[in-house]
């Protein structure tokens, strides 16, 4: 049997890349060597390499977190090189990647999310009257990103200004949250038309973490990750259906990962992830070995939904 060619897209130019290249090594040491013929490319220098291969392409997985990966840009040059790929496309993409377009579409399709404010860089704001309208501690990050990179819990007036001022070294504009104190829960989706619903994940930070940072994320041991959720089937259920609404709202493909906040019956959708973390360890691949898919199957299933993508649209 011909090995398929698969090209896997990690690093990148983001401030994501490292944890980029570790999910490309990784897929590609899970990926079998008697099945699929596996190319490495890294979008900061091998773009000219990846349209010159293009025609020998048969899938790509793009491993790419944050700007320039999960914002739609690479996914439309692959579009114009018609080389599928697992995951969403350009306007999806687009959408989960800039927050506040994606709360605003959660909110129409009826889902609860947090209070907000939204700041621009250059234009005056006054921390008094952020406090007076969404409350202590607020939740400050950039409008655009991924893996918590320069988001801040801010307890204290003294500190909000700093912390906008470090998000927006990030972004031109800037979220400012409502604060929702309770349980961090993250639900995956898998599929393009027909989709199933992972178990849900409950999330607690560890040793000093206040929330799922960027350090609780990657520091071995600084999280607690629980699959399935302890949580009553009904509520179970219902985060479920928040994950699979927001996948759908977004026009989603492949796979998603959408973080939520239970509140006592309430659930807050926080934001969705086009290209979940794919290191054997990671969230989606963590509920996906919940359900009996191992990280190997599920790289697979994602290449076989790229490939009937491609033939559904052509």
């Amino acid at each position: 049997m011909k090995k398929r060619r698969i090209a896997i897209l990690c690093g990148g130019k983001s401030s994501e890349r490292k944890i980029s290249l570790k999910s490309g090594a990784q897929a590609k040491a899970a990926l079998p060597k008697d099945k699929y013929e596996v190319i490495m490319y890294d979008p900061a220098t091998d773009l000219p390499r990846l349209i010159q291969d293009a025609s020998h392409i048969d899938v790509a997985l793009i491993m790419l977190h944050g700007r320039y990966g999960e914002d739609g840009t690479i996914q439309g040059l692959l579009d114009l090189l018609d080389i599928p790929y697992q995951c969403s496309g350009v306007l999806a993409s687009a959408l989960a990647m800039d927050k506040i377009m994606a709360k605003r579409m959660f909110q129409m399709a009826g889902l609860k999310v947090p209070k907000d404010k939204i700041l621009t860089r250059g234009e005056a704001y006054h921390p008094d009257e952020l406090i007076v309208e969404l409350g202590l501690p607020l939740v400050v990050k950039p409008a655009d990103g991924g893996s918590s990179i320069a988001l801040s819990v801010v307890r204290t007036k003294e500190k909000l200004s700093s912390a906008i001022e470090e998000a927006f070294k990030h972004s031109k504009k800037v979220l400012i949250e409502e604060y929702i104190s309770g349980r961090e829960i993250t639900g995956g989706v898998l599929g393009n038309e027909a989709l199933i619903p992972l178990p849900i994940i409950e999330i607690i930070p560890q040793n000093g973490h206040t929330f799922f940072d960027y350090e609780a994320k990657y520091t071995p041991g600084a999280t607690r990750e629980i699959c399935p959720a302890p949580l009553p089937t009904h509520l179970a259920q219902k985060a479920q259906h928040c994950a699979l609404t927001a996948h759908r709202v977004l026009g989603c493909k492949g796979c998603s990962r959408t973080d939520m906040i239970l509140k006592e019956e309430e659930i807050y959708v926080l934001e969705l992830n086009t290209i979940p973390g794919m290191t054997e360890t990671s969230l989606l691949p963590l509920a996906a070995r919940t359900m009996g898919i191992s990280f190997t199957s599920l790289l697979e299933k994602l290449i076989e939904l790229a490939l009937k993508a491609k033939d559904e649209h052509g």
